[in-house]
């Protein structure tokens, strides 16, 4: 009997070259159609476009309307796959890190260093049979999952990626994002009860209890950056900070310090992150509200679990971090950039949308990359010590921080160098806290006889 032919494998060069094609063209794209169709979605920038590029007048022309719609469908389009693909591109990340924190390989098979395994990962689960149990509430437990996503999805409304580039700069954008995510509650109780199992249950019973207490605090300090900038806008949040680490609302008030680490503690906590991913029980080995899902919808809750990250850390960003602020550049900058408001911007604007968003995104993976060393560096607590530290920890400081805050504005106007010069002292004592950090990690690589390789990359 013939054997058939065996096929020559990829050359390891070959590999790398179309892992990165991949990686480039995929990122390239979605970051480029956010940056132009967020911008371009604005009434003013529509007009302009019809303008002086179709040569018609927007205020007459019959199809005015549809070009908006059009371009407003085409941005979501694009943002909902920038979720998804920065959810899967996530995964990747996230075990390739554990795995060098754990001194193990992880992905290394699709792709050069594993980067095409989330891909072959989302293929395989869109083709895997989609089971519902035969006692399982049919309706809700098809509509669950979408649930979840809705709320994942439209947190990118008023997300910023820059200072022109968000789909809609709302007046009320902080409260919208909590609003919206509240959606995420009521997905993870339907997949519990619905699944008519008692471990899923438990774990939505668990999740929705965690979820619900830790918007509390969460809430209270996302009060101490909006009293600070005395908007809820997203965007006047962000102008309201400067670009320089000693401009951030995060060192220029010692009460959003104690804010920044609350908000942070309680994202941890609402996106099932360790060390509270309590609804997944060790104790019962399963996976919580989700042990009866499988195939598509079963991608759908890690989908957002995932991509959730990248809303937890941008929104972080905005609130303390100063958010796409680039140094050297004012708001007059931005303004001569921009020119006449009912014109198109020259390349000069363009230019500076795109250093804003490279500045956006790199804090944002930062704050992104702390989280996923912090789910490999912390055990998982227990249910109750979880519920002491929200609601008697969490709680009466996130009081204590917004009260302060009020006394600490108060103040401003009597002294307004009283931000700066407190935002040069916490800015210096966290510098020469990363470096005794810095210190302290280098000591014990050392000590361990480890040495970093990558051969195995």
């Amino acid at each position: 009997m013939l054997s058939s032919p065996q096929r020559k494998p990829f050359s390891p060069r070959a590999v790398l070259v179309i892992t990165l094609a991949v990686g480039v063209l995929l990122f390239g794209a979605l970051f480029t159609g956010i940056l132009v169709l967020t911008a371009a979605i604005k009434p003013v920038m529509i007009a302009a476009f019809l303008r002086q590029v179709v040569g018609v007048d927007p205020a007459t022309w019959p199809h005015t309307t549809l070009v908006t719609w059009v371009s407003m469908a085409i941005t979501a389009l694009i943002l909902l796959t920038f979720g998804a693909v920065i959810s899967g591109a996530t995964v990747w990340w996230e075990m390739r890190v554990s795995a060098r924190m754990q001194s193990r390989i992880g992905y290394n098979r699709a792709g050069a260093g594993g980067f095409l395994q989330w891909i072959a990962d989302a293929v395989k689960l869109l083709f895997k049979e989609d089971l519902i149990p035969a006692e399982a509430d049919q309706l809700l437990f098809r509509v669950a999952p979408y649930f979840v996503m809705t709320g994942f999805a439209l947190t990118f409304v008023a997300l910023p990626f820059g200072e022109g580039l968000v789909a809609a700069d709302l007046n009320v954008g902080i409260f919208y994002m909590v609003a919206v995510t509240a959606l995420v509650v009521v997905g993870i109780l339907l997949a519990g009860w619905s699944s008519n199992s008692k471990w899923a249950l438990f774990g939505g019973m668990r999740a929705a209890a965690q979820v619900v207490s830790y918007e509390i605090p969460a809430g209270i300090a996302i009060m101490v950056p909006v009293l600070m900038a005395g908007t809820l806008s997203m965007q006047g949040i962000i102008r309201a900070q400067g670009a320089w680490p000693w401009q951030w609302f995060v060192f220029t008030n010692p009460a959003a310090t104690v804010a920044f680490l609350i908000f942070f503690i309680s994202q941890l906590a609402e996106g099932n992150r360790t060390p509270f991913d309590l609804p997944e029980a060790d104790s019962e080995l399963v996976a919580g509200y989700l042990s009866e899902y499988s195939g598509f919808r079963f991608a759908l809750f890690f989908l957002v679990e995932f991509g959730n990250l990248w809303v937890m850390a941008a929104v972080l960003t905005t609130l303390f971090l100063g958010g796409w602020q680039i140094p050297w550049v004012s708001a007059a900058d931005w303004t001569a950039a921009r020119g006449a408001l009912g014109d198109l911007p020259g390349a000069g604007w363009w230019g500076l949308q795109l250093l804003s968003m490279l500045v956006m995104v790199l804090k944002t993976l930062v704050v992104l990359n702390v989280i996923v060393w912090i789910r490999w560096t912390l055990p998982r607590i227990r249910i109750d010590q979880m519920m002491n530290l929200c609601w008697k920890y969490l709680v009466p400081f996130a009081f204590a921080a917004f009260v302060f805050t009020l006394l600490w504005q108060v103040l401003l106007a009597r002294v307004p160098l009283l931000a700066t010069f407190t935002g040069f002292i916490m800015t210096g004592l966290f510098v020469a806290m990363a470096a005794l950090f810095g210190r302290q990690v280098k000591a014990n690589i050392a000590a361990s006889g480890d040495h970093v390789d990558l051969t195995n990359w």
